[in-house]
């Protein structure tokens, strides 16, 4: 009668060690895989970032590489935390830049935009960085692949557009809305208008901060 609990306790003992070994044996797949594509995942968001600042801001107005000559600022008129702004230059003069700006009071929450400028303030393009919380069909056409609502800002400066034309058309401005959508793009275009005047008012410091320190990822081209 004693033999049988005994074969029960070495069963149990032996499908936990089993399962220990599965389990160790996962963990360590795991972490190798995490090693070996660690890299391969900073090279894409890298890429990926890229792709979204010639978006905004023609390869053609720079010679240098932006995310290199990259700074991180905190203000509150780009939104809550930190910011990043990526400088272009022409012969190691400015010749513009992109902007991370956040419009808080989006009708699903905070949106994040880039907004590229030259150097003069003149807006290149301005675009949502997903994800974005606007109800789908009505506020998501501040997308791109949505609609052309976005492109409306290029070209636009604080020079060619007076401060009361920064609105949506039913508060009185310059910009439409969408249909069955207000709060949306209201936003969008504040942000905008901030953003602008912070780089008005803050660009010559801008461009004379030393650049952010940077991991190197010069591998992702190779």
């Amino acid at each position: 009668m004693s033999e049988q609990p005994n074969l029960i306790g070495l069963a149990i003992s032996r499908n936990a060690l089993i399962l220990g070994l599965f389990a160790v044996a996962t963990a360590a797949m795991l972490a190798f895989t995490n090693d070996r594509t660690r890299d391969q995942v900073a090279c894409n968001r890298q890429q990926a970032l890229e792709a979204s600042l010639h978006e905004v801001l023609p390869p053609s107005l720079a010679d240098n590489n932006l995310l290199a000559d990259q700074i991180i600022v905190t203000d509150a008129t780009l939104g809550r935390g930190e910011r990043h702004i990526y400088r272009a230059r022409q012969a190691g003069a400015p010749s513009g830049a992109v902007l991370e700006t956040v419009a808080p009071d989006g009708y699903g929450g905070a949106i994040a935009l880039l907004v590229g400028v030259t150097v003069d303030g003149e807006i290149t393009g301005v675009r949502v960085v997903p994800p974005h919380n606007e109800t789908p069909g009505l506020g998501d056409k501040i997308e791109t692949r949505k609609s052309d609502w976005m492109l409306g800002f290029n070209g636009r400066s604080l020079a060619n557009t007076a401060d009361d034309g920064w609105a949506v058309r039913k508060d009185g401005g310059d910009f439409d809305a969408f249909t069955g959508a207000t709060i949306t793009p209201r936003a969008v275009v504040g942000a905008v208008y901030r953003t602008l005047n912070y780089y008005r008012t803050h660009s010559a410091t801008l461009f004379a901060m030393p650049a952010a320190a940077a991991g190197s990822l010069e591998h992702c081209h190779e």
